[in-house]
């Protein structure tokens, strides 16, 4: 920058040849006494050495010259002014360059106004003095102004001893602010540090030289392709105006930089740089965090983390956030899907063997066929051995059989992972398009957290667990938007997240019109503030289960949920041995504060159904309280059920049932346990038969009396006031859902009689 050339100022004083009233032996301000006419001051047309130039003899102290013309002084602009001299006779004097600093209404500021003086020593020699004037307090600078002046009189001061004679070449007044430009812009840049820039010469060195020598400024990488044949790590601010080309495995380290932006600028597009951006966040401890600076970035196939960063084990914190992943269509997320032969036995319950063309099946692809619970994926493969392992047992596939393996594709799939511990991904929508799936976890985890995301459009599942590496999972304020909203809902397929270890957090997510919300395979989970609906326009529509718990004895809590159109199913289909055979049974399960909501749903609809794969089963712990449950533009029969496709339940068994507080809105039979049954009996009789089959959860058995209480009197045929007390008879009548009452005579009466489906203690 040379605001001489940029912008016309003029600087240069004008040459002593043009009148010596331009120069002033005062201060060079308006008024001030020139030498024009003075006996002391010559010009000189010719000399050896300066050609025209100004004679003067010292008679002052000091004998000041300074050009009365005003050059312009600005902030952020440095002036250098140049005076050449010699002495030709008499007492030799010093010399040095001065100043006097003016306001824009003419008043002076009191600055420095002297550089240091010089000498002279001998007649004839030409000493040159230089002092460079400016606002900033620079190295190099003579004459600190700081901002206030806006022009300057220039020239020079002549002191010691009167009496000797000099002469003075034309001074010369100039810009130098380009000296200081390295400073002033606060840049370095890798061109001036021996990097060429033409994409093949390696200028990892220039980079890191630039890098050491940036001491607090910025890092400008100027315009060119720059090649980077190793890690580079820039611990410096970064500009990239040029681009930079590294092998696969180099990592580019922005540590002041670490954000989309940044990567984007330095390869050239938003893939490249989220790739980058996301393999170097795994390899240093300065960023935690890398952010996609609100950037939505284009995916051309599915990003396998793992592979991108060269790792299968990571246990630090990382986050991942702000932005949108979009799916491009392309073949890259077509399902691969590979059809085997292969034997399961229920003693070795997570290994497929004798898999056929094993070599061939994918970590990751979905399992199904005869006896395939929902959601089992192969977690990993031994192609020696030819055996498979499963993330669950398979409930009823023991022998040689055929099955199918179906591998979708993830916009960030974590599989590679062996283990991956406490990865974030918040503020980020996986735009899925209908094309791709959204996120598959780690083989081995915990606590992968999924916060404020969007998972838009899934083709086949939202988030997806092979393994453990949903241990602890955390799902909290997403919206689940499924690709099937017009497809009635039992024709749909996607669901939205699926887990297989224990202690999830599921909190306060939206999830809108999959085929299920939620596979839960493990134990002691947290759903807690969800909205989840997937009703359909559909008359009499047939609904799915929107909550599936495989787990018996689950110990989750279920609380402040909208369930709408859909229902929770109670399964134990990932249990290899599926009878009952001395193990915990169903039950740990709370259900409290719930709104359950359907619509337009056949009568037989029912929002909790509990599903066993094999006989002998129980429930021995669970509670429904406080809950709402309301159909509209129709009714349903009541609001529980038994699915027994395959078994029932033992209804003898049952303990710790509770079904109390709850509201029910068009829902023909209240299910209640305990119950009170107010049982009016007109006509005396020694055993009166309560029936509270029809209100008792899951249409079980009335196997506990809790209490007896007579409203009025109980009285004989002849209406004489008995005060006997009945025993009571559980389990009674064909569905042994009565109870009777003998009392030690014919009596009649009205009695308040709480019955129970179970053993409370």
């Amino acid at each position: 920058m040379n605001k001489a050339i940029t912008d016309g100022l003029v600087l240069m004083p004008l040459p002593f040849s043009a009148g010596l009233s331009q120069w002033s032996r005062e201060d060079g301000t308006p008024g001030s006494a020139p030498y024009a006419g003075q006996p002391n001051a010559a010009l000189v047309p010719a000399d050896q050495d300066f050609a025209g130039c100004l004679e003067l003899q010292k008679l002052d102290v000091t004998q000041k010259l300074r050009y009365m013309g005003e050059t312009p002084i600005e902030p952020g602009l440095y002036r250098q002014v140049t005076v050449r001299i010699k002495a030709v006779s008499g007492n030799l004097p010093s010399v040095r360059i001065a100043g006097w600093a003016g306001r824009a209404n003419g008043t002076n500021v009191v600055v420095p106004s002297t550089a240091p003086a010089v000498a002279l020593t001998s007649y004839g020699e030409v000493v040159t003095l230089r002092a460079i004037i400016g606002s900033g307090n620079r190295t190099g600078v003579d004459l600190v102004w700081g901002t206030e002046p806006v022009f300057g009189h220039f020239g020079i001061d002549l002191t010691g001893a009167n009496g000797g004679v000099v002469r003075i070449d034309d001074i010369v007044i100039e810009d130098v602010t380009d000296v200081f430009h390295r400073n002033m812009l606060d840049t370095v840049d890798v061109r001036d540090y021996g990097a060429v820039g033409d994409g093949v010469t390696n200028d990892t060195a220039a980079f890191l030289a630039t890098d050491a020598a940036a001491n607090g400024r910025t890092v400008l990488v100027s315009a060119g392709s720059y090649y980077l044949a190793s890690n580079v790590t820039l611990n410096a601010n970064v500009r990239f105006e040029g681009t930079v080309v590294m092998p696969a495995a180099a990592r580019l380290a922005c540590t002041r930089n670490f954000n989309l932006d940044t990567y984007t600028a330095a390869f050239g597009t938003e893939l490249e740089g989220f790739r980058r951006g996301l393999q170097v966040l795994f390899y240093f401890s300065d960023h935690v965090t890398f952010d996609l600076s609100g950037r939505k970035v284009d995916l051309t196939g599915p990003i396998d983390v793992a592979a991108l960063c060269g790792l299968t084990s990571f246990t630090e914190r990382r986050v991942l956030t702000n932005g949108q992943l979009t799916a491009l269509t392309g073949t890259a997320w077509n399902t691969d899907t590979v059809t085997s032969v292969a034997t399961y036995t229920t003693s070795n319950p997570t290994q497929l063997t004798a898999v056929a063309n094993v070599a061939n099946v994918p970590v990751g692809a979905r399992i199904t066929g005869t006896g395939v619970g929902r959601e089992v994926y192969v977690a990993a493969k031994n192609v020696g051995a030819g055996t498979l392992t499963l993330s669950q047992p398979l409930w009823g596939a023991a022998g040689t059989r055929t099955f199918t393996f179906s591998r979708y594709k993830y916009l960030l799939d974590f599989s590679g992972f062996a283990q991956l511990n406490r990865f974030e991904i918040t503020d980020l929508e996986l735009n899925c398009g209908g094309k791709a799936s959204g996120l598959m976890l780690a083989q081995v985890g915990l606590t992968f957290r999924v916060a404020d995301c969007v998972i838009n459009a899934p083709k086949d599942r939202g988030i997806t667990s092979i393994g453990s590496g949903c241990q602890g999972l955390i799902v909290d304020q997403c919206q689940f938007l499924s690709n099937e909203q017009a497809v009635p809902a039992q024709d749909r397929t996607t669901i939205a997240l699926n887990a297989n270890a224990n202690d999830c957090k599921i909190r306060d997510n939206r999830i809108v019109r999959f085929a299920t919300f939620a596979i839960l395979g493990g134990t002691g989970n947290m759903l807690i503030g969800n909205h989840f609906f997937q009703g359909d326009d559909q008359p009499a529509g047939i609904r799915q289960a929107g909550l599936v718990m495989t787990q018996t004895n689950n110990r989750t809590l279920f609380s402040g949920n909208y369930v709408d159109n859909c229902f929770l199913e109670w399964s134990n289909e990932h249990d290899p041995s599926p009878d009952f055979s001395n193990e915990l049974s169903f039950g740990g399960l709370t259900i409290t504060g719930n709104i359950f909501m359907a619509s337009g749903v056949a009568p037989s609809f029912r929002w909790l159904v509990v599903t066993p794969r094999g006989p002998g089963h129980f429930i021995n712990g669970l509670s429904v309280t406080g809950n709402t449950f309301r159909c509209i533009n129709g009714s349903i029969d009541r609001v529980e059920k038994v699915d027994t496709t395959q078994a029932s339940l033992d209804f003898s068994r049952f303990r710790n049932v509770v079904f109390s507080a709850n509201t029910f809105n068009a829902v023909n039979q209240l299910t209640i346990s305990p119950v009170t049954i107010e049982h009016a009996q007109v006509t005396p009789a020694t055993t009166w038969v309560v029936d509270g089959a029809a209100f008792l959860p899951f249409e079980g058995w009335a196997r506990n009396v809790q209490a007896i209480t007579a409203e009025g009197s109980i009285t004989t045929v002849s209406n004489v006031v008995r005060y006997d007390m009945p025993y009571a008879q559980v389990e009674q009548g064909a569905s042994k859902g009565q109870v009777n009452l003998k009392w030690p005579a014919d009596v009649k009466g009205k009695v308040q009689v709480t019955l129970r489906c179970d053993t409370p203690v």
